[in-house]
């Protein structure tokens, strides 16, 4: 039996790590509004010519470079001055056939200007001690600076910024789709943002000048696969067509339908290439994928809630559950039978697992998709099993010490061996405290795996990041809402058994 939950487990892991399907061109998009809209104009121009997915939100440049280069996308809308000085790690601006031959190397291409220069800028409120340029910075120490994570610790970004300009500031982290709320509720005094960012205008910020010329151009362009190009050459000459086409006052005016008029971003692409014919003549809605979008932000709570999407989402993230408690249970049982059958490596077992369960959560992604070579399931199911281990193993190894040990002799007495022993009486007699354990590990596991939709996984965090880049609260609790109850309905199912395992130790030891 045990041989086949392990073969059952093997091929459930071949499957969810295999190869994007070549049939597919998939889209990839960063988790912030200005990705979301252009990778749906991609896969909106591409669905006509070719079977298209688009696979939202997949976190930062880090995360979305390692889906390209392990052919889970094939390509996705970057910025030129990103390709330049963060991925190719470039101290200052190199020409464009330079930058097309190392990315050659590395079997990607660059294509397909999009038509705007969408720069890193900083910006404070309209009124803010009359600051108009960043050389003025320098003499305000006490001004809050709140920053994108990757802002702070891109090579572009805050570090040779502070340099360049001789900052003192020491900046907190912010979530870009919160950063304007923050900045205007006087949380912080300073943000980075985007020039084609629809909120500046909306809240009167004053955008700093750049009077030492540290930010290089970011003109928007498309980072693809090289062999994309082959596979896909219908849908790829249709996508090549968008150059040029996307002005700064065309990115603006999407940005604000997202994030201001709440539309979501499939129809906000849409719209733009139904007004820019005969490009999107025919052109279908990217759902022929399988991409999650977003409902509007018009919509109620309950709406949101129980959109097209709650179905797949759910078998998404009861998957993940699933199968990551499975394998940790494979794994953290016989651990736990150790622990508690040698002393000398209890300590190390328990402090291992212990040590495993405090790294967070987003690093240890960021360290396996490159370690396996791949993003979405794979990496977030290894993830959740390294969660869900301490649990198990430090239940396992309680549940066993705690068997009477008149109970261990007289099955001494009647002549069963260590491992009869082991299965006939002790993991009976420990199975309660077992299932506490497994009960602890699923429902933490039903929360964790909302980190899955960072690299592609899906499940209920999909909603969560999508409420992230548009600061919509509403999208946030229609996938915050789902998670909790389904934690709920985890534990109560949990009791269940404990109840139920607890009424039969009860009946053996009457017997």
């Amino acid at each position: 039996m045990q041989g086949r939950l392990l073969v059952l487990l093997a091929l459930l892991l071949a499957g969810a790590a295999r190869a994007a399907p070549a049939d597919t061109l998939h889209v990839g998009s960063k988790r912030f509004t200005e990705s979301y809209i252009l990778g749906e104009v991609l896969a909106q121009t591409a669905a006509p010519h070719a079977r298209v997915e688009h696979l939202q939100g997949l976190g930062n440049t880090a995360i979305v470079l390692a889906a390209l280069q392990a052919g889970r996308i094939d390509v996705y809308p970057e910025y030129l001055g990103t390709i330049d000085l963060e991925i190719l790690k470039h101290t200052q601006a190199a020409p464009l056939e330079q930058i097309r031959r190392e990315l050659a190397a590395m079997g990607l291409g660059v294509a397909a200007p999009l038509g705007f220069n969408n720069t890193y800028a900083l910006a404070t409120r309209g009124g803010a001690d009359g600051l108009t340029k960043l050389s003025e910075l320098a003499a305000q120490p006490r001004l809050r600076f709140g920053l994108s994570h990757e802002f702070i610790g891109r090579a572009d970004g805050w570090p040779g910024l502070a340099k360049r300009y001789g900052l003192p500031q020491q900046p907190e982290g912010l979530d870009h789709g919160i950063a304007y709320e923050a900045l205007m509720q006087r949380q912080v005094d300073v943000i980075d943002i985007y020039s084609t960012d629809a909120k500046i205008r909306q809240y009167g910020l004053r955008v700093l000048e750049d009077d030492r010329a540290y930010f290089p151009r970011y003109d928007a362009v498309l980072l693809y696969r090289l062999d994309a190009a082959e596979r896909f050459p219908a849908a790829w000459k249709a996508i090549t067509q968008l150059e040029g086409r996307i002005s700064a006052a065309d990115m603006i005016a999407m940005n604000a339908a997202a994030e201001i008029d709440g539309q979501n971003f499939a129809n906000v692409a849409r719209d733009w290439l139904a007004a820019h014919k005969p490009l999107a003549a025919g052109a279908p809605p990217a759902d022929a994928g399988k991409a999650v979008q977003a409902a509007s932000m018009r919509d109620g709570l309950l709406a949101k809630i129980f959109d097209k999407n709650l179905w797949p989402l759910t078998r998404q993230h009861v998957t993940l559950v699933l199968v990551a408690v499975l394998l940790a249970c494979v794994v953290g049982i016989p651990l736990g039978v150790l622990a508690a059958a040698l002393p000398r490596l209890r300590q190390v077992v328990l402090g291992l697992t212990g040590v495993l369960q405090t790294v967070p959560s987003l690093a240890l992604l960021a360290l396996l998709i490159p370690l396996l070579g791949m993003i979405g399931t794979a990496p977030a199911l290894v993830a959740l099993v390294v969660y869900a281990l301490l649990p198990i193993v430090r239940n396992t190894c309680t549940g066993l010490l705690q068997v009477p040990a008149g109970l261990r002799l007289a099955a001494q007495a009647l002549g069963l061996r260590p491992m009869q022993r082991l299965l006939h009486v002790e993991l009976p007699l420990a199975l309660p405290v077992i299932l506490a354990g497994v009960k602890t590990a699923a429902v933490m596991s039903v929360g964790t795996a909302t980190i899955a939709a960072f690299i592609g996984a899906g499940g209920y965090g999909e909603r969560i990041t999508i409420g992230l880049a548009l600061n919509d609260n509403a999208m946030l609790l229609a996938g915050a809402i789902p998670a909790a109850l389904l934690a709920l309905l985890t534990q109560a199912v949990f009791e269940l058994l404990e109840r139920l395992a607890s009424r039969g130790r009860a009946a053996s030891q009457r017997v």
